[in-house]
C-alpha cells in the first residue's frame, strides 16, 4: 500500500497522544483535544493543576489519558515487558502498538536541554507494518513482520532512553485478556 494512501496525523504543539491515538485508527472515529481533556477532567475531577496532561493544557497526556480513550473504543492498551523479545507477540491478536519515546524539545531551530516523552503509533496496514510517528513528514514503512520486529527490538534495547512499549487489543466481552496477545507456542515458555 503506497504510503499517500495511509492516514498520517502530523505533530501540532503537544499534541502526540493525540496523533497517535488517531494513527493507530486510521482516522476511523478519530478523537478530538476536546475529548482528550474530558478524560483528564474526568481523571482528576475539582483539581487547579490536572497531573494527566501539561500544567498548560496545551496536551501532553500521560497513559492513563490514552488508555481510558481506548476504553471509549472498546480497547485496551497492555505494557509490554521489554526484557522479553517481541517475538512472542501473536500479531494477529493485537491493533497495533503505541511507543512512548524520549523527545528533544525543540523552539524553532533550537533543541533546548529539556528531556519530554513523545507517543508514537505502529501498525499494520494492508500486508506491510509503518511507524507512523507524529513528527515524520510521511508514515514510514518499516515492511514485513520481521521487520517490525526488529523495530521494537532496536527502540526497547535502548535502555538509557527508557522506552516503553504498550500493546492495543480489542476488549472482549467476558474474557480475560491476560495472555491472548502471547503466541500459544510461547506461553508455556512465558512466566
Amino acid at each position: 500500500m503506497p504510503t499517500s494512501s495511509v492516514y498520517h496525523e502530523k505533530q501540532m504543539r503537544q499534541l502526540c497522544a493525540l496523533h497517535a491515538l488517531n494513527n493507530l485508527f486510521q482516522g476511523d472515529q478519530s478523537y478530538t483535544k476536546e475529548e482528550l481533556d474530558d478524560i483528564c477532567n474526568n481523571l482528576s475531577p475539582n483539581v487547579w493543576i490536572n497531573p494527566h496532561r501539561s500544567v498548560l493544557g496545551l496536551g501532553n497526556y500521560d497513559i492513563n489519558v490514552i488508555m481510558t480513550a481506548l476504553q471509549k473504543r472498546n480497547c485496551e492498551a497492555i505494557w509490554f515487558d521489554k526484557r522479553k523479545d517481541p517475538s512472542i507477540i501473536d500479531l494477529d491478536s493485537i491493533v497495533g502498538f503505541i511507543l512512548n519515546i524520549p523527545s528533544d524539545y525543540k523552539f524553532g531551530i533550537i533543541t533546548l536541554p529539556l528531556r519530554r516523552r513523545h507517543w508514537i503509533a505502529v501498525r499494520r496496514i494492508g500486508n506491510s507494518y509503518y511507524n507512523l510517528d507524529s513528527k515524520l513528514r510521511q508514515p514510514e514503512l518499516l515492511g514485513n513482520e520481521a521487520d517490525m520486529l526488529q523495530f521494537l527490538r532496536e527502540q526497547l534495547s535502548d535502555e538509557i532512553q527508557q522506552r516503553e512499549l504498550f500493546l492495543v487489543l480489542e476488549q472482549r466481552d467476558g474474557e480475560e485478556n491476560g495472555q491472548r496477545w502471547i503466541k500459544q507456542t510461547s506461553r508455556n515458555a512465558v512466566v
